[in-house]
């Protein structure tokens, strides 16, 4: 059974820095593009940010660019997002996401492949 378990949101001052996690399982992770995605309160879903399975190369939406940092450790299963320098606009339900194509790298995964995401809120 493939399982995406988020962790690591939480309340945030602007300005502030959250590192989230992705636990993989049920599927060979190493294999497969991984991304970020977010939903804010009122608004569609926005891609944030891919990686590829291997080399690690990863591409960033320009709203998150310099700021936050995608990566993954295939050895633990297990992708992160490093986000720094947040803002009130960053605050959105936070999502992993899988995908066997490079599609991840630029655009949102299929939604059956979302995890159930984590909460983050960035107020003062």
């Amino acid at each position: 059974q493939v399982q995406l378990v988020e962790s690591g949101g939480g309340l945030v001052q602007p300005g502030g820095s959250l590192r989230l996690s992705c636990a993989a399982s049920g599927f060979t992770f190493s294999t497969y593009y991984m991304a970020w995605v977010r939903q804010a309160p009122g608004k569609g879903p926005e891609w944030v940010s891919g990686i590829s399975p291997g080399s690690g190369r990863a591409r960033y939406a320009d709203s998150v660019n310099g700021r936050f940092t995608i990566s993954r450790d295939n050895a633990k299963n297990t992708l992160y997002l490093q986000m720094n320098n947040l803002k009130p606009e960053d605050t959105a339900l936070y999502y992993c996401a899988r995908d066997a194509t490079p599609n991840a790298m630029f655009e949102l995964p299929p939604r059956s492949s979302w995890g159930r995401g984590t909460q983050v809120a960035v107020s003062s």
